[in-house]
């Protein structure tokens, strides 16, 4: 997933409920299964910048001195303006590319 060119919204929009449920033909399993991915794209975004941050990272032994790494403040305010995992999540979720099965019907088959 590209986060960085999705289309989703930065700000809180006003999604029409009956295209949230219309694959499951119930909102409470579609918003359970975009809060699972928007739990998954949330890590995948936490991994990365975690990983980001490291490689600008200084270690010192003495906590008087702190030093202000330009880098990693630019990095930080990029992941910021980013789209919130859910919006990213729910924009999957509209445009069908998130893969979900009901397991309860799987065990009746």
């Amino acid at each position: 997933m590209d986060i960085k060119n999705s289309k989703a919204p930065v700000s809180t929009t006003t999604i029409d409920k009956n295209l949230v449920d219309a694959p499951t033909d119930n909102i409470y399993e579609a918003i359970s299964i975009v809060a699972k991915r928007a739990t998954q794209i949330n890590s995948e975004i936490k991994k990365e910048l975690i990983e980001k941050l490291d490689e600008f990272a200084t270690y010192n032994d003495s906590l008087d001195e702190i030093f202000e790494n330009k880098e990693q403040i630019e990095v930080s305010k990029f992941y910021e303006r980013l789209p919130k995992p859910h919006s990213l999540a729910i924009e999957e979720w509209l445009e069908d590319k998130i893969y979900f099965r009901n397991t309860k019907e799987d065990q009746q088959a």
